[in-house]
């Protein structure tokens, strides 16, 4: 890999759903939209950014591109999905969004300052964090931003 971040480079992460039309629905009250031309009765492309996707699996189709054993995502973590929105209070209206299609609350709120997040369980049990950071404190790295909060604090 020569340059691994080139612009075109796209993200896709395959999860397993019990039920694929449920998940559909469950995250399309959150805000998400599918791309027509990745979904079928056994894949939905749920567009997450401009190149980012996952893609929501009938566990069967899942079970065609992985070898190995599918794990009980109610029993066993294998990866945390975070994405990020637009303002802290996007962050409690997707969580809120997600509790009230069914998924359930994960751990509380969590208020670094420069970053706020909630966490949720969907509905097939895979952790998803939902996140908002301030622009500044995302450029400069979380230390420089706090850092300089602090310089400013002690200044004034």
């Amino acid at each position: 890999m020569t340059n691994p971040a080139h612009a075109g480079r796209m993200l896709f992460v395959n999860i397993p759903v019990a039920d694929l039309e449920r998940s559909k629905a469950f995250f399309a009250k959150l805000g998400f939209d599918y791309n027509p031309l990745f979904t079928d009765e056994t894949a939905a492309c749920m567009l997450v950014g401009e190149h980012a996707f996952v893609m929501l699996l009938s566990r069967e189709k899942f079970a065609e591109f992985s070898k190995r054993p599918i794990a009980d995502p109610t029993t066993h973590t294998l990866a945390l999905y975070c994405f990020s929105v637009s303002s802290r209070d996007e962050v409690d209206a997707v969580s809120a969004a997600a509790l009230a299609a069914g998924g359930s609350e994960a751990d509380g709120a969590e208020d670094y300052g420069f970053m706020y997040a909630r966490s949720f369980f969907d509905l097939d049990g895979h952790g998803w964090q939902v996140m908002w950071m301030d622009p500044a404190a995302a450029e400069q790295g979380p230390e420089a931003f706090v850092a300089s909060i602090q310089d400013a604090d002690t200044a004034a």
